[in-house]
């Protein structure tokens, strides 16, 4: 089996066509719950999802796989992608499974795996389960008298919600704040209006709607510019933006001006380095963030990590080198003093915390730096490998040559869409739009 059946983010794809059909889903619950039944005890699994259509189908196909090999299951309905590998661990559950293409449009659909830790498969893990999926798990199949139980859990929102609020000094209020959230039609569209309520701020509320269909539709994370002008017309002091499993956030100030996860990791680390809370001398980030976040916190005396994209990989070294805060400009805030994956609502608490602390408006409190001119665009392909073309080659090595000690280039393949994504920065800002689109020049001909 082809290694891309998993991703960076477990399995995703176009909902009803291969990888993500019932059939699919059926055989990797089958396939997980064998891998992870061990010992003579019940086993449990725990599943949420988010708001898709495709939900449904999915939710049904794996609870009938792993019924099939004796797990029991607890089904959570929309629950953000942080729930349920927090619930993973607060349930004493074998394994975790959430229903989710996180940003991607309705008709996408995938599936994240946690193991009992709370934590994301590891790729070795993903490959056995490849391989049962493969060659059929069958064999796995339990006695009739042996079979699984399924029933729902209707207070996972509520566990969730009371879980996030714990995450902020007992005593801090959000009162005399007016917040605007935008669900994205998603799994947060009860728990981050409530939890947010809850602690006493004026709410309002996009984005809470779901219909199957409309879960990122020019909304959430990907679209700020929503929430930004929302904020602008209720003269709200900030604006949270999430995406459809809630794993991610972007920030508005009350200028109506987007703030990224470059600078709400810039602000979560320098607050906790000055608490004496923050772990590892820095903090971890991808290649994709600014060359400007790099600066800053070296400006503070701490380092900055990278890694590979996918926040499963800033994660992993997080726990190798003991830091305790990491994430990806897109949003994915990594908080492992209370979350093992990224967590929008946490996040957005813990910049709450610190913005009700200073007593100063969110314009003057989360942009720490200014980023240097980035350019990242996205060029689609249906086959074959296009960054091992001949002139996409060269394309590549004149633009690093350009930019050699005056920014950073960094060209890969999605590891959730057919995408070739071209990233370039520097302080020469025309310099950096002419390498992309020198770059994406290349891939476009090799398409045609």
């Amino acid at each position: 089996m082809r290694r891309d059946f998993f991703g960076t983010d477990g399995i995703r794809g176009e909902a009803n066509t291969w990888p993500m059909t019932a059939e699919t889903a059926l055989r990797v619950g089958m396939a997980a719950g064998s891998l992870f039944m061990r010992g003579g005890h019940r086993h449990r699994v725990v599943i949420g999802k988010d708001t898709r259509l495709s939900g449904y189908m999915l939710e049904q196909a794996l609870t009938a796989g792993l019924l099939s090999v004796g797990m029991d299951v607890f089904l959570f309905g929309p629950l953000p992608t942080p729930a349920v590998a927090m619930l993973t661990r607060s349930l004493r559950a074998d394994v975790g499974i959430m229903i989710s293409a996180s940003h991607n449009p309705f008709h996408d659909n995938g599936i994240k795996l946690f193991g009992p830790d709370g934590y994301k498969l590891s790729d070795a893990q993903e490959k056995e389960i490849e391989a049962l999926v493969d060659k059929g798990a069958e064999a796995a199949l339990t006695k009739p008298r042996d079979l699984g139980r399924a029933k729902r859990i209707e207070d996972a929102q509520a566990r969730y919600i009371e879980f996030a609020k714990r995450t902020v000094p007992k005593d801090l209020t959000l009162s005399g704040l007016k917040i605007v959230v935008d669900c994205a039609h998603g799994a947060a569209y009860r728990v981050a209006p409530t939890a947010l309520w809850e602690m006493g701020a004026e709410v309002i509320v996009i984005g809470d709607k779901p219909d199957g269909f409309n879960i990122n539709d020019q909304c959430g994370s990907t679209h700020p510019q929503i929430v930004a002008a929302r904020v602008k017309e209720t003269g709200a002091d900030l604006g949270i933006a999430l995406d459809g499993d809630a794993d991610r956030v972007i920030l508005v100030d009350e200028k109506g001006q987007v703030i990224d996860g470059d600078q709400l990791m810039a602000l979560v680390a320098g607050s906790w380095a000055a608490d004496g809370r923050l772990s590892g001398g820095g903090l971890v980030a991808t290649v994709m963030s600014n060359l400007g976040l790099e600066r800053y916190i070296e400006s503070l005396g701490l380092k900055l990590h990278r890694t590979k994209v996918g926040d499963r990989y800033v994660v992993e070294h997080m726990r190798a080198h003991g830091f305790n805060v990491g994430g990806e400009q897109s949003g994915h805030i990594v908080l492992s003093d209370f979350a093992t994956t990224g967590d929008g609502l946490i996040a957005a608490l813990q910049v709450l915390a610190v913005i009700k602390g200073s007593g100063k408006p969110a314009s003057q409190v989360l942009r720490l730096f200014t980023p240097l001119p980035q350019l990242l665009k996205n060029v689609r392909f249906t086959s074959g490998q296009p960054l091992e073309d001949v002139h996409v080659k060269q394309a590549i090595a004149e633009a690093q040559a350009k930019l050699h000690g005056k920014g950073r280039l960094v060209i890969r393949a999605s590891g959730t869409e057919p995408l070739i994504r071209v990233m370039a920065e520097g302080d020469d800002d025309g310099l950096v739009r002419r390498c992309v689109d020198d770059i994406c020049a290349a891939l476009e001909a090799v398409k045609s």
